[in-house]
């Protein structure tokens, strides 16, 4: 069975585990540096890292759409099922496992801020640990740099995705500091060069992932798919 990831700009991600499809923190409406709109995806689940609108701004219009669940923590799944109309919801929340269709899910802490479009509180910041098809992912969220990433990598990772904007995230160095704490195998990077505040020169990134830690880096492409 295949399993492929696509970057689609910003920190929106498409998973492709065999026939099911995983869509992670969809903006793409107002997202500048999107090629592809939400009726343009056909997705199984919604995987929301936390609550801001760059994460989550198109995420009930394509749940609702192609009846996909959304896995969020508990109060942004309930925000999606009472507010936004969302027929499948799973709420979450940190340290917390499931196994679904394509796999295991696991949430992980993020450090960072977590607020709902209008307003509402959207609990706890996250990131979400992948197992499918014998392959482990970390999908590491917004998030600071933080010493406990060594446990989330404890157990081996095929692929870390990790911010890398500044700004609101971690940027680039402390992205090289995370990648040797979670020994992933390969790093992608996401959160970065959708507006000014957050430029990054991604293959500037590359080279310091090289020289100061172990891992691959990857430098994705908006709309190519990449074998993991």
């Amino acid at each position: 069975m295949s399993l492929e990831l696509t970057w689609l700009g910003h920190a929106t991600w498409l998973l492709r585990a065999g026939e099911q499809r995983v869509l992670v923190d969809p903006f793409l409406t107002d997202n500048p540096s999107a090629e592809v709109g939400p009726a343009e995806l056909d997705v199984d689940f919604i995987l929301i890292t936390h609550g801001h609108f760059d994460h989550v701004a198109d995420a009930a219009d394509i749940a609702n759409r192609c009846d996909a669940t959304v896995v969020a923590n508990y109060e942004i799944a309930t925000w999606f099922a009472e507010k936004q109309g969302v027929q499948r919801t799973l709420g979450m929340n940190l340290g917390g496992a499931t196994e679904l269709p394509f796999g295991r899910v696991k949430m992980t802490t993020a450090f960072h801020s977590s607020q709902l479009p209008d307003g509402s509180y959207g609990g706890n910041p996250g990131g979400y640990v992948v197992e499918t098809q014998g392959k482990r992912i970390y999908f590491a969220g917004d998030t600071a740099l933080f010493s406990d990433m060594q446990l989330i990598g404890a157990a081996g990772l095929d692929l870390a995705v990790l911010p890398i904007g500044d700004l609101f995230t971690m940027g680039p160095q402390d992205s090289a500091l995370a990648a040797n704490f979670l020994k992933a195998k390969k790093v992608m990077p996401a959160h970065y060069n959708t507006w000014p505040p957050i430029e990054q020169n991604a293959n500037e990134w590359a080279e310091l992932i090289r020289t100061q830690a172990e891992a691959e880096p990857v430098v994705p492409v908006v709309g190519q798919a990449v074998a993991i």
